[in-house]
């Protein structure tokens, strides 16, 4: 979190200035020493207790975040073991899944479908879904961000974050401030055998947890976070994003799209669609042939394999297919910035020219763009600095913006 780089470097420039203290000549009393000590002490005691403060909705700091049923306070119980032979993993997966409640049913009649149900009782102009498989410690300003953004655009809209881990009292710390003004916002502990109950991946889960489907070498929370998001539209519909997007429309507009990631200078056709953001009817179709196309060609070596990539090849044998009522939106409506560029988003811009496209950008996407996806994986150690054009989004798409002060790396997936 950024404020605790702020600790750090205040803790070290008064270690500095008190080992120099300790090597001048001219400190050559205890009183001294002990003056410089006192002050080094309140300075740090007093930081902290402003940050607890100030920062108590994103960082609970009595309980650290974790997964419900794991062993570990920060670490992914979804990482399988390094360089891990198939029956190694198969095993691995054998005696972690039974520790978590995400792969349990939670009843006969299941929680979870009353949750979501009730939750979607409400009035919501709009059905959100977000999937948080990480530590809650995790969540940090630019996801949470994330959140605040959506409901600037869809003050009315409701989301529910699919997460074991922010199902919590951290959890509740997180979001409190959203659910504070109004909004409505929920983190469920998704059931995933309620989810795929009677759907084409039913079999895959049964296979993974009798011990005849390798989970693979890749983060297992990334593949079932592309699962769960295919079962989650098809069992409800809605929209789906990812929790690493700055939204800046409502969504009212869109239904049964999903977007271009790439297209083809020659043909301005699209090369490549991603399923970061969705927007689908309940019992859609193409729904259903993701779910199949996941279940019969799952890999979990291959990195995308079982997103985009799967998410492109379904639409390819399909899009000219009647009965399915599907379009795929150019790349400027979520992927206005390719992952390779995003970086320039997050620089201060030092010349004319850059202040004049960062202006430039700022129109553009006002007009064109519904939510702009930031790709976390690429940009998670980048500073988000002061006048660029992530800054500005940011500062212009959210609730309760003025509690958010710092947006410095924070060490998220």
């Amino acid at each position: 979190m950024g404020n605790l780089f702020r600790k750090m470097r205040a803790r070290n420039l008064f270690r500095m200035l008190f080992l120099r203290a300790l090597k001048s000549p001219t400190v050559c009393n205890v009183s001294m020493l002990f003056a410089i000590s006192a002050a080094t002490v309140f300075f740090v005691v007093y930081e902290n207790m402003v940050i607890t403060n100030c920062y108590m909705f994103l960082e609970d700091v009595t309980t650290p975040g974790q997964m419900k049923g794991a062993g570990s306070e920060n670490k992914d119980p979804l990482i399988p073991p390094f360089n891990a032979t198939r029956e190694e993993r198969i095993d691995w997966f054998e005696n972690q899944h039974k520790k978590l409640q995400l792969f349990e049913s939670r009843s006969s009649i299941t929680k979870f479908h009353d949750q979501v149900s009730v939750f979607h009782d409400g009035n919501c102009t709009m059905k959100y879904f977000m999937v948080w498989l990480s530590p809650a410690q995790s969540f940090g300003v630019r996801e949470f961000s994330a959140v605040d953004s959506l409901f600037k655009a869809s003050p009315n809209g409701c989301l529910i974050i699919l997460s074991p881990s922010l199902d919590s009292r951290q959890g509740d710390q997180i979001l409190k401030p959203l659910i504070d003004v109004g909004l409505k916002v929920v983190a469920i502990t998704p059931d995933l055998p309620f989810l795929l109950k009677n759907t084409p991946a039913e079999s895959w889960l049964d296979e993974l947890k009798n011990g005849r489907q390798d989970p693979g070498s890749i983060p297992l929370s990334y593949n079932l976070s592309n699962l769960i998001r295919l079962a989650a539209l098809y069992k409800y519909g809605g929209v789906y994003l990812d929790v690493d997007f700055i939204v800046l429309k409502d969504f009212m507009g869109l239904w049964n799209a999903i977007g271009a990631q790439s297209t083809s200078s020659i043909t301005k056709k699209w090369t490549r669609i991603n399923g970061a953001a969705m927007v689908f009817d309940e019992g859609h179709p193409i729904l259903h042939d993701f779910l199949q196309e996941f279940a019969a060609t799952y890999d979990g070596n291959k990195w995308g394999h079982n997103g985009p990539y799967l998410i492109s090849r379904v639409i390819r044998r399909v899009e000219n297919k009647p009965g399915y009522n599907l379009t795929v939106l150019p790349p400027k409506t979520f992927y206005p910035m390719d992952w390779t560029k995003i970086g320039r988003c997050f620089k201060k811009p030092d010349t004319e020219s850059d202040q004049k496209w960062v202006e430039y950008m700022l129109v553009e996407l006002e007009r064109s763009t519904y939510a702009i996806h930031i790709w976390n994986h690429r940009t998670k150690e980048l500073t988000i600095e002061e006048g660029s054009l992530m800054q500005r989004l940011i500062s212009a798409h959210c609730v309760i913006c003025h509690r958010i002060q710092n947006l410095k790396p924070i060490g998220s997936r």
